[in-house]
C-alpha cells in the first residue's frame, strides 16, 4: 500500500527520477468535496510538467515552487477541468514560472447542445464552483501527445464531471483529476456535468486500461477497472433507484434525492439532488422519462 500523503504544503516523490520522476503537493483546501485538499502533480525533471496547479492560494503558490530541485523549471501547466480548487492558480503560477496553461478550454468547452440550452436557462452551479475567468493559452484535443525532456503526456478528453475534463495517460498510469477517485464518487451537476457524457467516459477510460490513477483528491486507485466497474454499478443502481421512485408518482430532483440519499449527511443533500437531476436528463434522453414543462433543475419528472 501507498504510504500517507504528505502534508499540504510538503513535496513527496511517488517515482523517482530515474523511472520518470513523480512528486505530488496537497493544496491546503479540505472540504468535504475535495477530501485532504487538491492534489498538484509534477511529473519530469529538469523541465517538468505539472497538472492542476490547484486553488488560488499563496502557501499553495510557494510550495510549488519551492517543490522544483534547483535548476528546474516548469515548462507546461496542463489543468483538467475548469473547477476552481484545480484551475484558479494558473494564471499566478503561469506568470510566476513563465509557462503556459493548456487544457481542453474554457469553463464552457464540452457542453453539449442540451447543455448549452439548460445553461441559458439557469445559472450552472455545484462542487467547489467553476472558475468561469479559465482562460488556457493553448488548447489540447482528444489524443494530443505532449512531450518535453524526460516524460510525455497523452491527452483523454473525459467530460462528464466538467464539460472540459480532461485525464492524462503517463507511462501507462493516467491521472484522472475528479473523473474517477478512490475515496469518492464525482459529482455530476447539470449543465456543467453530463451523466450520459460521464459514463461513456468511464467506458473511455477503462478502454485506455491504466494500470494505475493518480486522482486529483485522495489516494492513488491501485485497481483502476475494479474501480471503473464499480463506479458505474453505482450509477446504474442509482438510475434504477429513480425510476423505481418515480412509479409513485411525478416528482423534483429534491424530492428523489431525499427518497434516495439516505444516507447522505443533510449538508451534502443539495450535491446529490444535482446528481439526481444529471441523472434525470439522461434518462429523459433515452426516452424512459419526461419533464413537466421545461427542462430545469426545479421540475418535476414523470416515467413516460
Amino acid at each position: 500500500m501507498d504510504a500517507p500523503p504528505a502534508p499540504p504544503g510538503v513535496a513527496e516523490w511517488l517515482r523517482p527520477a530515474q523511472n520518470g520522476g513523480l512528486r505530488r503537493v496537497l493544496a491546503p483546501n479540505p472540504s468535504p468535496m475535495t477530501g485532504r485538499g487538491t492534489n498538484s502533480y509534477i511529473i519530469g525533471t529538469g523541465s517538468v510538467a505539472l497538472i492542476d496547479p490547484g486553488p488560488d492560494d499563496d502557501r499553495h503558490l510557494a510550495a510549488l515552487i519551492a517543490a522544483l530541485e534547483p535548476g528546474e523549471r516548469i515548462s507546461h501547466i496542463f489543468v483538467t477541468h475548469a473547477h476552481r480548487d484545480h484551475s484558479a492558480l494558473a494564471p499566478r503560477l503561469s506568470a510566476a514560472t513563465g509557462a503556459p496553461v493548456l487544457a481542453f478550454g474554457d469553463a464552457t468547452a464540452g457542453r453539449s447542445p442540451l447543455m448549452e440550452d439548460l445553461a441559458r436557462r439557469e445559472p450552472p452551479t455545484g462542487g467547489e464552483g467553476a472558475d468561469r475567468n479559465f482562460r488556457p493559452d493553448s488548447l489540447l484535443s482528444d489524443g494530443d501527445l505532449i512531450s518535453q525532456g524526460d516524460w510525455s503526456l497523452t491527452v483523454l478528453h473525459t467530460p462528464g464531471h466538467f464539460g472540459n475534463h480532461l485525464c492524462f495517460s503517463w507511462q501507462g498510469e493516467v491521472f484522472s483529476g475528479d473523473h474517477v477517485m478512490g475515496w469518492s464518487t464525482s459529482i455530476v451537476a447539470p449543465p456543467d456535468g453530463d451523466m450520459g457524457a460521464y459514463m461513456r467516459s468511464l467506458d473511455r477510460l477503462a478502454a485506455a486500461c491504466p494500470t494505475r490513477l493518480w486522482p486529483g483528491h485522495g489516494d492513488p486507485v491501485l485497481s483502476p477497472l475494479d474501480r471503473i466497474a464499480e463506479l458505474t454499478l453505482h450509477r446504474q443502481a442509482r438510475a434504477r433507484a429513480i425510476t423505481d421512485a418515480l412509479r409513485a408518482g411525478p416528482a423534483t430532483p429534491l424530492d428523489l434525492a431525499r427518497l434516495i440519499y439516505t444516507d447522505t449527511p443533510t449538508t451534502l443533500l443539495g450535491a446529490a439532488a444535482l446528481n439526481t437531476f444529471a441523472h434525470l436528463i439522461e434518462l429523459s434522453e433515452k426516452n424512459e422519462i419526461s419533464a413537466e414543462g421545461d427542462l430545469r433543475f426545479s421540475a418535476r419528472f414523470h416515467l413516460t
